[in-house]
Parts: C-alpha cells; sequence; structure tokens
C-alpha cells in the first residue's frame, strides 16, 4: 500500500508543479488553490509512505515521477517541444524509478 500511495504521491507532485505555474506567481486563484490542495496531499502522502520506504528511495520516486510526468504534461499541452533525446531521459527516469522498486 505505502508504494501505491507514493505513486500517487508523485502524480500530485506533477500537479502541484504544473499548477504553481499555471498560477502566474499566484496572481490566478484556481490554479493557485490546486497547488495548495496538491501539494498538501502529495506531502502528505509521501510522509505516510516513508513510514514503510526508506527515506532517500521514497524522495527519489517521489521526485523522478513528479519530474517525468510534469515533462510529458508539457510536451503532450504543447508548452514544451518534445525530442528524442527528451523523451529517452525520461524513459531513463521512469527505468530508474521501476529499478527502485524492484531492488528495494
Amino acid at each position: 500500500m505505502a508504494w501505491i500511495v507514493l505513486i500517487l504521491s508523485g502524480v500530485l507532485e506533477a500537479v502541484w508543479a504544473t499548477a504553481l505555474s499555471a498560477s502566474k506567481g499566484f496572481k490566478r486563484i484556481r490554479p493557485a488553490l490546486v497547488f495548495v490542495v496538491a501539494f498538501v496531499l502529495s506531502l502528505v502522502g509521501l510522509s505516510w509512505a516513508m513510514l514503510e520506504i526508506p527515506t532517500g528511495t521514497a524522495y527519489a520516486v517521489w521526485t523522478s515521477i513528479g519530474a517525468a510526468l510534469t515533462v510529458v504534461w508539457a510536451i503532450v499541452t504543447g508548452k514544451e517541444k518534445a525530442s528524442l533525446v527528451k523523451l529517452l531521459l525520461v524513459l531513463g527516469i521512469v527505468a530508474c524509478v521501476v529499478g527502485l522498486k524492484v531492488f528495494s
């Protein structure tokens, strides 16, 4: 269960990072509210998962999921250009997260 919570918390990290950007420095209220809610839930989930998963592993997985999904979302929405190198690097991040799960 801790791994599921950690993965969902990583997804919420991507949500709050995207919402933070969309808030334009907290000048837009809806994205700012999404940021606050997703941020709090993401950190609560991370802290709960760290009760069972070692801190280093949990933090690496949490940030990696958030980073990879943030990049993918930016590409899908057209805010960032896709390139073969960028996609390969994101796949490398995903492979490392899978490796941490498999070898934990």
